[in-house]
C-alpha cells in the first residue's frame, strides 16, 4: 500500500468513507489520474500535472485545485481562504459529497493542468 492510500485508510470515520467516496469519484471521472503522496497529502495527478488533493483539517475535508486562470467552473462554490492559487470544495462529517459538482471540478482541473502549480495553463 502505497503513503497515499494509508494516509486515507487511517483517517477516523467519517473521514475516512468521504476520503473513499472522493477516491471513487475522481479515478472514475479520470481514469488515468495516478494517486501520489506529497506534501504528506494523497495527490491526483495526470502524468506530471497535478490534478487535486484531498486534505482532512480543521473538522473538514478539504478537495483543493490549482485554480488557474482559465479555470471557469464553481468558482462562486470553491472557497480560497486567502490561498492564492488554490481553490477547494470543503465538506463537513453532515454534508454529502456533491458528486456533480466534484465531478465538474475535476473535468475543468484536467482541461486547465499545466506541469506547474502556479499560474497559465499548459496544455499538453
Amino acid at each position: 500500500m502505497n503513503p497515499a492510500e494509508t494516509y486515507i485508510l487511517n483517517q477516523p470515520e467519517p473521514y475516512k468513507s468521504m476520503l473513499l467516496e472522493a477516491q471513487v469519484i475522481i479515478e472514475q471521472t479520470l481514469p488515468d489520474a495516478e494517486l501520489k503522496y506529497k506534501w504528506k497529502l494523497p495527490m491526483y495527478y495526470s502524468g506530471k500535472c497535478p490534478i487535486c488533493y484531498l486534505n482532512v483539517t480543521k473538522g473538514y475535508l478539504d478537495i483543493c485545485f490549482w485554480v488557474r486562470t482559465d479555470f471557469k467552473v464553481h468558482l462562486d462554490v470553491l472557497i480560497s481562504e486567502k490561498r492564492k492559487f488554490v481553490k477547494s470544495l470543503r465538506y463537513l462529517p453532515t454534508q454529502q459529497i456533491n458528486s456533480k459538482l466534484l465531478i465538474d471540478c475535476i473535468n475543468e482541473a484536467y482541461r486547465t493542468r499545466g506541469e506547474k502549480f502556479t499560474g497559465q495553463s499548459q496544455f499538453i
